[in-house]
């Protein structure tokens, strides 16, 4: 299926959205792109410059650039996707806590699907530089994979960091 088209990609696009919404085909594509709470978000994007005053959702009331009518949010973020099964993911353990020049590191999670169905889930990698000599986006998609998992079943997913991943 072609996104946003299916009649128009396959002939068959009402089958295959049925087959998802009545569970015979567990979904697990992620979206890529933002869906915005209103008009008024647009542009609104992932990777997006940080600011001089960020809204963090902690303390909502610190900055005012933000709405008071609505969540300051996406109604849907870069990457969101829907499944019927649940999938868990371990924080980030690393190969080494430094990187050598022209060498790499390793970023490793556990994903576990602890729901009751099989399910595919897509990990993604995700990186920001808070050092930079200049304004970098607060969140650069650098890697992702997607797994199949059966009830219960574990796996280690690592994605190798090079030199190359953190230039600009």
């Amino acid at each position: 299926m072609r996104c946003w088209k299916p009649g128009l990609a396959v002939r068959k696009g009402g089958n295959a959205i049925a087959d998802v919404l009545f569970g015979g085909y567990n979904p697990s594509g992620k979206l890529p792109m933002y869906f915005p709470r209103s008009v008024g978000q647009i542009p609104i994007y992932y990777n997006h410059l940080p600011t001089g005053r960020p809204y963090t959702p902690e303390n909502p009331g610190k900055y005012t650039s933000h709405y008071y009518d609505e969540a300051n949010g996406p109604l849907y973020p870069f990457g969101y996707g829907l499944s019927y099964t649940t999938f868990s993911v371990s924080d980030v353990s690393m190969s080494s806590p430094l990187m050598k020049r022209n060498g790499s590191v390793k970023a490793s999670v556990t994903v576990t699907n602890i729901g009751k169905r099989a399910g595919e889930t897509v990990v993604q990698l995700y990186l920001h530089d808070v050092v930079a000599s200049i304004s970098r986006p607060v969140k650069e998609l650098r890697g992702y994979e997607k797994v199949m998992l059966q009830p219960g079943e574990s796996r280690v997913i690592s994605f190798t960091i090079s030199e190359d991943d953190l230039k600009f």
